[in-house]
């Protein structure tokens, strides 16, 4: 008996295996590889649980790092300046909102200003970046992060389409996904998606909007009254930047940039792959129907006025 069951799970490992490579071979979307992760481990199980929380952030980081090789300088700043405007107002009205409802719903104040963090700057990141500093307990984090990752893995599937349906060009679409979507893996899915320019623009503005967590960590301690709290600083967005400066100034032949980017764009897949796969009903379950109609409403929120604002410019 040991024994079949120990051949069942060496078949599901290699199962795994196999669909990981499927993800990097370039044959899987971003939406077909989040969902496909998520059936995977909700019917097999997840054979690499234990490795799954930084095999995403390392390869998420060197996926990002990578794109950057297949951008210019001057159309990477010229992004940033169209999405900065937006990310400051997005940023400070979302704070307002998730203050104002949450405190409506009569919501735990740490895991309510958890999750306007996390859905105003970039989810999972900003959220680990805040809650050291407002000691946040376990329970607010895990009920935080369920909800965002639920609201992330939603806008990945639905975002391309509704952006067809509303006839968005790239750039407008890559401003929205940088908006509108929590973290950087599932922005960057989605634009990926759309077109290889709408995921130019929406990484660039995404992780200048990434950087947009250290005062926000900052104003955190002095809301919350922490004291002698670090902040984590998300140091591959330097990396990135590199990245983009090297391609735009030395003469890198092009055969090797389009090699890099296309190596991190499938990086990418199989990064969602596993955020999938990562993805519990437990987690959904655990979060409550206040912190879920927070996050919700904060969601639909920023989308709107997002894309009304884009649509005006």
């Amino acid at each position: 008996m040991e024994k079949i069951h120990n051949e069942s799970k060496t078949i599901v490992k290699v199962a795994f295996i196999i669909i990981m490579v499927l993800c990097i071979s370039g044959y899987v979307s971003s939406p077909l590889a989040l969902v496909g992760g998520f059936l995977f481990s909700y019917f097999l199980g997840h054979p690499f649980l234990t490795l799954n929380s930084k095999a995403v952030n390392w390869l998420l980081k060197v996926a990002v790092v990578g794109l950057g090789f297949g951008m210019n300088l001057k159309e990477t700043l010229a992004a940033g300046k169209d999405g900065f405007l937006l990310t400051v107002f997005s940023i400070i009205a979302t704070l307002f909102v998730g203050y104002l409802v949450g405190k409506l719903l009569k919501m735990n104040r740490k895991t309510s200003h958890l999750i306007s963090s996390g859905t105003a700057i970039c989810g999972g990141s900003a959220i680990a970046a805040v809650s050291p500093v407002i000691n946040a307990s376990e329970k607010d984090i895990s009920i935080s992060l369920g909800v965002i990752f639920l609201l992330n893995s939603i806008a990945l599937i639905v975002f391309p389409p509704l952006g067809h349906l509303l006839g968005l060009s790239q750039h407008q679409f890559g401003l929205w996904c940088a908006i509108a979507i929590h973290d950087t893996s599932s922005v960057v899915g989605a634009a990926y998606a759309f077109g290889d320019e709408a995921l130019k623009v929406a990484t660039t503005v995404k992780l200048a909007r990434a950087l947009w967590i250290i005062p926000l960590a900052l104003i955190s301690v002095y809301l919350f009254k922490g004291k002698g709290k670090s902040v984590k600083i998300p140091y591959f967005i330097f990396l990135f930047v590199l990245a983009i400066i090297l391609n735009s100034y030395l003469p890198i032949p092009e055969t090797i940039t389009t090699s890099i980017t296309g190596i991190s764009k499938s990086l990418l897949v199989l990064t969602l792959f596993l955020i999938g796969a990562g993805l519990s009903i437990d987690k959904i379950k655990s979060a409550g129907w206040k912190p879920m109609i927070l996050g919700f409403s904060l969601w639909v929120f920023i989308s709107v006025s997002a894309i009304v604002a884009i649509l005006s410019l």
